[in-house]
């Protein structure tokens, strides 16, 4: 019986953990935290619970941006708000333990880390609350995740200066939150407190928000924040951030001051690859310290995977929990098929939201892609009419003469589950024709997806 240890009990580890345990594997997990690491706890599921509740008291999904100040509905009580939220993630990691409890996953709550020696096989020591102990693997998956980095002039005290860990403390919405970063983290909470009511300036040190997603996209979400009254700094950068008798002051490169009550630092994530003995048993990693892997998760070292944040692969839950999957089909002899991070769909928890899968439109306009694309305005789609919806689109991207599906972007409420059929298009290869001729029904937003199709299958016969 193959012996499993998996480090880190996020989805990258604790998907692994159902595979292997169902295929037949002595599987334990160590994990520091909680199970459900970081995405449960203090990341994906905590922020999108926010983002939903800023969207009930806002009415966002409701109406067009023009009424945005005549239907507020009430601000809720932020301390009872964010303790529902820290209750919600404590459920779902129960929910994953119980789950991997009945698989017969063993789980040990503690810091693993990787112990050199010469031989078949490989060592994990565990540190725990009674001491150390070390486990023997045939199979080591590395899922340990990743942090919110920090700056060094920005010195975080949990209560004026924060990282998105440190949000659900609050007990009350912020008089004026500086977010400090445009890009998804920064953009998702910005958008959030500036539904809960709270007044927030976005320091952006590109020349737009999201500088990192389909650039007509990413200007329909900054022209909706500016709408609602979020101000946006483009191309400043913090120099400091320091605290003040009641509040905050953001210092920038060019010497301009921003005041404001609480900052947020959302400039990207570091991995927790410290410390797990990587550089003695020969795991390679990058200069910023993400594990190296190839595309079934192999690391540099036979027996030893990795998965999630702490490769730096598409940080997204969805990935690592892929990767995570991946990795135990192929340690334990099941046939599998490579991580293909073109067909990974992502989503931006905006309002509206930002969804996308497959090529980018830069990558079509500077011909690197031989495709042809088409964009459908939502606010012509009868269901977004009756809801009031006045912002977003539909772009697809295809191949010419072909007219294989390469991808698209959706900027619409519910993004993130209109992509699907784009998603799916994309992964098994439908040509435009095809998505044209699907059913949509009537009146719904996915006929968008549907009508750029016909206009995207128009385009293409036209050349």
């Amino acid at each position: 019986m193959t012996r499993v240890v998996i480090i880190g009990g996020g989805p990258g580890g604790y998907e692994a953990a159902l595979v292997a345990a169902q295929l037949g594997a002595t599987v334990t997990v160590v994990e520091r935290s909680g199970l459900g690491g970081a995405c449960v706890l203090t990341d994906c599921v905590p922020s999108k619970t926010l983002i939903a509740a800023a969207e009930q008291v806002s009415g966002v999904e409701r109406t067009g941006a023009e009424e945005w100040t005549t239907c507020r509905y009430g601000a809720p009580d932020f301390a009872v708000l964010n303790q529902r939220i820290r209750d919600l993630a404590r459920a779902q990691s129960r929910d994953i333990a119980e789950r991997l409890a009945g698989e017969g996953v063993d789980v040990i709550t503690g810091t693993g880390r990787l112990v050199a020696e010469v031989g078949r096989g490989h060592r994990v020591a565990v540190r725990h609350g009674t001491g150390e102990s070390v486990l023997e693997a045939d199979v080591v998956l590395l899922a340990t995740g990743a942090r919110p980095r920090q700056l060094p002039a920005a010195v975080v005290d949990g209560e004026r200066i924060l990282t998105w860990h440190q949000l659900y403390d609050l007990q009350a919405v912020p008089e004026h939150l500086i977010v400090v970063g445009s890009g998804v983290t920064g953009a998702e909470f910005a958008g959030a407190y500036l539904a809960l009511g709270a007044s927030v300036t976005l320091v952006s040190s590109r020349d737009r928000v999201l500088p990192n997603e389909d650039p007509d996209a990413a200007a329909v979400v900054e022209d909706v924040f500016r709408r609602r009254g979020m101000v946006v700094a483009n191309r400043s950068r913090a120099a400091s951030v320091h605290r003040t008798n009641d509040g905050v002051l953001v210092t920038l490169t060019d010497g301009r001051r921003i005041e404001g009550s609480h900052c947020l630092l959302a400039v990207g994530s570091v991995p927790n690859t410290e410390d797990l003995g990587l550089s003695e048993v020969g795991v390679a990693t990058t200069s910023a310290g993400f594990v190296q892997v190839d595309r079934v998760s192999r690391t540099t070292v036979p027996g030893i995977y990795a998965a999630g944040d702490c490769t730096g692969v598409l940080m997204l839950a969805s990935v690592a929990a892929m990767q995570g999957r991946i990795a135990m089909w192929h340690a334990l002899g099941e046939s599998v098929r490579p991580l293909r991070t073109s067909t990974v769909a992502a989503t931006v928890f905006t309002a509206p939201e930002i969804a996308s899968v497959g090529v980018t439109a830069q990558a079509v306009a500077s011909g690197a892609v031989d495709g042809r694309a088409v964009t459908v305005p939502l606010a012509r789609n009868p269901r977004a009419k009756m809801s009031g919806i006045v912002d977003g689109f539909v772009k697809l991207f295809a191949r010419k003469v072909t007219g294989v599906v390469l991808g698209g972007v959706v900027v619409a409420p519910k993004a993130s589950e209109l992509i699907l059929p784009v998603s799916m298009a994309v992964s098994v290869g439908l040509t435009v024709d095809e998505l044209a001729q699907t059913f949509s029904v009537y009146p719904s937003l996915s006929g968008s997806i549907t009508e750029a199709g016909r206009a995207l299958m128009n385009a293409i016969w036209d050349d």
